[in-house]
């Protein structure tokens, strides 16, 4: 629908299309400038008050002489604000009324003026609690998309950064911000991604970036290793961004999904770049090293007691000190499902209970779980290693997905010995090795297809670069 010249007709449509009646929030005023009526719309909590006060302030002085034939020269000569624009449609003029923008409607012009004078609540940004770093930047991506975009910014002052406004959701409308440098991104990516973005047939993106990935990557649902990386560091992403990776900011998100995104991307953390190179690589082998561990540890230890003859005597103290009156299998996936548990119950606990809650975990599922017979000291021993060699690796999904794995594979040890222990590690393998990143190449490269001097950037962190080639 088009806008109609008499304000009258504008105000009465819109009053019905935006419920202002019932909705406290939309807020309109009706002012006069040049001896015409004006309506103002705009949203209670999205507006910056003195700017637009100021700018009524300026068109009280304007005469009825002085008022231009169009709303384009209108704009031009009293509209003193850097984001103007003009609108000649109702869904546009909807949809950006609703994210924060205001609206002018002046009889006689059949074009609405905007004005981008919003704000939205937003917290500082402080750095996340999951991407900390020992060294290194303290800030961290916030709710706000513009917020998110600047902090980019600051880190690459280059015109060829380049940062793409889109939006999703027939309701929600939500802001996708796709951000990537010119010459040094895969073109052929970059379209395959805007497309699906702009082809995206959903009413909302409720779980924002989530609810993105799955639509960005419908198949292969049932592989739990991640095909996209996660970061709410500003730095990370700008790194990535260089690096010739596109870089995708959800509005109402504090990350940043990094793509494409092979499983050795995802295990890197800004720790190995903020120590020298000796110490990163050290950092980043220690990691591998422990998200292995965590997969095959339980699974071997579960191999090696039902089967005690294979045990080297180097390796004898391993064995049970006392009996076991519980399933060594079934005492795993106890545990397996009671960490999860526990740290469910830590992430709804109040700050002011963590506390006396650690406390009590700590005893329920130590001394006392051992001593009531539930479970073997070496259970919880190996259990309570792999729980905390979990937090070493940044990504939650690669924890879940891993985690995922050594429970497969503690399952077909139990009931099929040698041969299950066999299937659930080729199994894991397969999963990693046979899965896609979104731009469909491997997800082990440089290890499929080869390339050496890839591979060493992948577990040697080299000097960084300080000249251009």
């Amino acid at each position: 629908m088009e806008f109609s010249s008499r304000l009258a007709d504008n105000m009465k449509y819109f009053h019905q299309k935006l419920n202002v009646e019932n909705n406290f929030d939309v807020v309109y005023r009706v002012v006069k400038i040049g001896g015409r009526e004006t309506c103002i719309y705009f949203i209670d909590g999205f507006t910056k008050d003195d700017v637009l006060l100021k700018v009524l302030q300026i068109w009280e002085g304007i005469k009825p002489e002085d008022m231009p034939k169009t709303a384009h020269e209108f704009s031009k000569l009293y509209l003193p604000y850097g984001e103007v624009g003009l609108v000649k449609n109702e869904d546009d003029m909807i949809v950006q009324l609703l994210s924060g923008i205001s609206c002018f409607f002046i009889d006689g012009y059949d074009t609405c003026l905007t004005m981008d004078c919003r704000t939205y609540p937003a917290r500082g940004v402080s750095e996340p609690e999951k991407d900390k770093v020992l060294r290194g930047s303290r800030d961290g991506f916030v709710e706000t998309l513009i917020f998110n975009t600047a902090l980019i910014r600051r880190r690459i002052r280059d015109p060829k950064l380049t940062m793409e406004i889109m939006n999703a959701g027939e309701s929600s409308h939500t802001d996708i911000a796709i951000c990537y440098m010119k010459g040094r991104v895969d073109e052929k990516m970059l379209d395959q991604i805007k497309n699906r973005i702009q082809n995206l047939h959903v009413d909302a993106l409720t779980m924002n970036q989530e609810s993105l990935a799955e639509c960005l990557y419908p198949g292969k649902w049932f592989n739990p290793f991640p095909k996209f990386k996660f970061s709410e560091r500003p730095d990370t992403a700008a790194a990535s961004i260089l690096e010739g990776n596109i870089i995708i900011l959800v509005d109402n998100s504090p990350a940043a999904m990094i793509l494409p995104s092979s499983v050795f991307d995802i295990i890197e953390e800004a720790d190995d770049y903020y120590f020298p190179p000796i110490t990163g690589t050290y950092l980043r082998l220690s990691r591998m090293v422990i998200s292995i561990l965590t997969l095959l540890l339980t699974p071997t230890w579960l191999l090696f007691m039902q089967n005690p003859e294979i045990i080297p005597s180097w390796l004898e103290f391993i064995q049970l000190s006392d009996p076991a009156h519980v399933p060594l299998i079934f005492q795993l996936l106890i545990l397996e499902f009671a960490i999860d548990g526990l740290r469910l119950a830590a992430i709804t606990t109040p700050s002011m209970l963590t506390t006396p809650l650690s406390v009590i975990a700590g005893i329920v599922l130590g001394e006392y779980s051992v001593k009531s017979g539930w479970f073997n000291s070496e259970t919880m021993l190996y259990m309570a290693f792999v729980t905390v060699a979990n937090y070493s690796q940044a990504s939650f999904e690669l924890g879940y997905a891993l985690k995922f794995m050594r429970m497969l594979i503690l399952i077909t040890t139990a009931i099929f010995n040698y041969w299950g222990y066999a299937f659930g590690i080729i199994f894991s393998v397969c999963a990693i090795v046979f899965n896609k990143t979104i731009a469909g190449k491997s997800y082990i490269y440089p290890l499929l297809p080869f390339s050496w001097s890839e591979l060493k950037k992948r577990f040697l962190r080299g000097r960084l670069p300080h000249t251009m080639k």
